[in-house]
């Protein structure tokens, strides 16, 4: 995904209905020594930095349950839409263990270390309406009878994304994440470097073209 430029936006969804991903199989777990357990985790960590880092925008459709893991993979997309009636939730302290694939610092970046420290040390599980009053998701709908809303609303977003230019929307996501880790001084030097390369891309000058002809723009994403 990451080197196909005709992708756009990443969609990640479930194939089984009621359950976005419910985390690690802990009956697995329970089998494994501290050393395999620790390169298991680091595995997936590892997994979850390759997901943020894709230069695309990514979107989570949570559908169903997404706990622990579940969460942080869906802590690694951009942007999360939840049916109402999703359940979510850190629960590893319910498990004797800490987030261990990015939950600890992707959650507070999300939503405050407050509520972050208060959903990581008690594992409660909340809906999807509770993770959107939060800010923890961009958008929770109602869950329709296909058991998809998420997915549908998450389409629905992509679709917004496609029509705007490649380049601009990947040095966008790049300008943001980069500029979140340091000083707002540094992060507006980031942000130059990112406006520097998309100058004298074809699509800014289509992007003009189209402005002064009063027509709707052809980005090619060069």
């Amino acid at each position: 995904l990451r080197f196909d430029e005709k992708v756009r936006v990443v969609v990640f969804k479930s194939e089984v209905k009621g359950v976005f991903c419910a985390g690690a199989d802990l009956k697995e777990r329970e089998k494994m020594d501290d050393t395999e357990v620790g390169q298991f985790v680091r595995r997936l960590r590892n997994l979850m930095d390759e997901i943020a880092a894709l230069p695309v925008p990514t979107i989570a459709a949570i559908d169903g349950y997404a706990l622990g893991g579940g969460l942080e993979l869906a802590l690694a997309c951009d942007l999360r839409v939840a049916a109402s009636s999703a359940k979510m939730g850190l629960i590893e302290t319910t498990r004797g263990l800490l987030p261990g694939a990015g939950g600890t610092q992707r959650l507070p970046r999300c939503v405050g270390i407050g509520l972050a420290k208060e959903l990581i040390f008690t594992g409660r599980q909340i809906d999807g309406q509770q993770a959107f009053s939060m800010g923890l998701v961009n958008h929770s709908v109602p869950q329709n009878s296909e058991g998809d809303a998420a997915y549908q609303r998450a389409l629905a977003l992509a679709k917004e994304i496609l029509p705007q230019a490649p380049f601009a929307v990947k040095m966008g996501k790049l300008a943001i994440n980069r500029g979140m880790e340091v000083d707002i001084a540094s992060g507006m030097a980031i942000e130059g470097m990112c406006y520097a390369q998309n100058i004298p891309t074809r699509d800014r000058q289509e992007g003009m073209a189209a402005f002064r002809e009063k027509r709707p723009p052809r980005f090619i994403g060069k």
